[in-house]
């Protein structure tokens, strides 16, 4: 199975993609960023984003896409343009028929150290030990995405022995976002 991770960002906007084979073994197909100008007019930074993840879900034929999902930060700022960009990958993959999964940053973490709160190094350390790379993928956004593009398939709930058209074989997902999700049933209500 294919899968192509997404670190949202307006500015840069980690992506990675792996594939996953039996036994959760993984390896390295690809790793960037898509870079915007902060000083370019949002619209455009908008499109830059959504054609640079529409070339690669062309290039790269995932069977599934893993986005960080987006928390408030303290910068409004930046999370809306985290949100935005995140906006634009969960359309495309749904457009494309595509499984998304959404992880936090420690569930990601937990995924790759094996500990929640890991420090960015150590996520970059653990992902270059994993897929067998020389040096941590740079910019940290791509190693970001790579991490989350790892965790997705390990936690994902899917089969990997099946096809590249795999499907998902459980819900995918994690006991703490169907807590987030339930939270935000309630808070709907």
């Amino acid at each position: 199975m294919r899968i192509l991770g997404i670190d949202p960002g307006l500015t840069r906007c980690g992506v990675g993609v792996i594939d996953l084979a039996a036994g959760r073994r993984v390896t390295f197909v690809h790793a960037g960023v898509i870079r915007t100008l902060p000083t370019d007019p949002l619209e455009e930074r908008l499109l830059a984003v959504s054609r640079g993840i529409s070339e690669l879900l062309n290039e790269f034929a995932p069977d599934a896409v893993a986005v960080e999902r987006v928390f408030a930060q303290h910068n409004l700022r930046t999370v809306m343009g985290t949100a935005q960009a995140s906006g634009i990958a969960l359309s495309l993959a749904a457009d494309r028929g595509l499984t998304v999964g959404l992880h936090t940053p420690s569930e990601v973490k937990a995924a790759i150290t094996g500990y929640g709160a890991a420090a960015k190094q150590q996520v970059g350390t653990m992902v270059m030990r994993i897929l067998g790379l020389d040096a941590i993928p740079k910019p940290a956004d791509a190693a970001d995405a790579l991490a989350l593009a790892i965790c997705h398939g390990w936690r994902g709930g899917f089969d990997a022995t099946a096809s590249r058209a795999a499907q998902p074989v459980t819900s995918g997902e994690t006991p703490a976002q169907r807590a987030w999700r339930e939270a935000e049933r309630r808070v709907a209500r």
